[in-house]
């Protein structure tokens, strides 16, 4: 039998981790929750997470630090931006770093699961 993939969310808003953490456990991902970069830095998590779902502004380290942090580990993990300011040059620089998609809040349940699947095929 094949493991879920695991799905990290690292978000400063408890209520984002927790709607996003419902939405996936409902269809089959395994789903880790934390509040912040430097917890998930900290935690068992970095090495097997199969996607991240990260807010872009956190306080501390915020999207793009945690990244750039993860490639000079050597860690390519798929990252998914998530922000309420989606400003264009945000979003521009998202994606240009690498980021398979950058999502607006609110946004669309399918919309986040077509973007996770995008992101499982590339990993």
């Amino acid at each position: 039998m094949q493991k879920a993939p695991i799905v990290t969310i690292i978000d400063d808003d408890e209520s984002v981790r927790a709607a996003i953490k419902g939405l996936l456990r409902a269809i089959g991902y395994m789903v880790y929750t934390f509040a912040s970069a430097e917890d998930y830095l900290c935690s068992p998590c970095v090495n097997n997470t199969s996607c991240l779902i990260a807010d872009v502004q956190m306080p501390g380290m915020n999207g793009f630090e945690l990244q750039r942090h993860l490639i000079e580990r050597g860690q390519r993990t798929p990252i998914i931006f998530i922000t309420a300011f989606p400003e264009e040059t945000i979003r521009v620089r998202a994606l240009d770093v690498g980021a398979v998609c950058f999502l607006s809040k609110p946004f669309d349940a399918q919309v986040l699961i077509d973007c996770l699947d995008r992101a499982l095929k590339e990993a």
